[in-house]
């Protein structure tokens, strides 16, 4: 009787604590990526087209992905806004580049198969504030349709097409002249 009385309390414990764990693991439902001079609210994620992971956990790889594409965008950002100048977007879709293709047993996870047929592609409305003013805004639908032919083949950085999609519209954007 002892014995079934710990191994209850084992359970129950057990319980808590894998309880605890997924709950931090959990996303807002409109998360906010911030990076130096980049403020990013991804918009009903749960609605995008696709931003599966092959074997990783869905809140932690959108949490990597996020951050990510936050992180690189404030890369190129930080070179081309005027000092006092903030970038604020918020994404209202998102097709990474691939397709997710199940591998019927041959391995346990699915893998993306990307091809000239699967560009990325992003909607999102932009606003570029100095200070508290907005100086500029607007509404885009980028798709990249020549993604493969721009990348160097060896390149292993995670969402690359992704990242020189919005950096080549930033650079379209605010560079003088363009």
């Amino acid at each position: 009787m002892k014995a079934t009385n710990q191994f209850k309390l084992l359970l129950i414990g057990g319980l808590l604590v894998t309880g605890a764990a997924t709950a931090g693991d959990a996303m807002p439902e409109n998360p906010v990526t911030e990076d130096g001079v980049v403020s990013i609210t991804w918009q009903n994620p749960k609605d995008y087209t696709d931003i599966r992971s092959a074997n990783m956990k869905k809140s932690r790889y959108e949490r990597q992905l996020f951050e990510t594409l936050t992180r690189n965008l404030n890369k190129e950002a930080s070179k081309l806004l005027k000092p006092g100048q903030q970038l604020r977007m918020t994404v209202t879709n998102l097709d990474l580049a691939g397709d997710m293709r199940p591998t019927f047993g041959a391995t346990p996870n699915d893998i993306r198969v990307v091809k000239p047929v699967y560009p990325p592609r992003m909607s999102f409305s932009y606003q570029i504030l100095e200070g508290e003013q907005v100086i500029m805004a607007g509404d885009e639908k980028l798709t990249d349709l020549g993604f493969m032919d721009s990348m160097p083949n060896i390149s292993n950085k995670p969402y690359m097409y992704e990242t020189k999609m919005l950096n080549d519209w930033l650079d379209k954007t605010l560079k003088p002249g363009s």
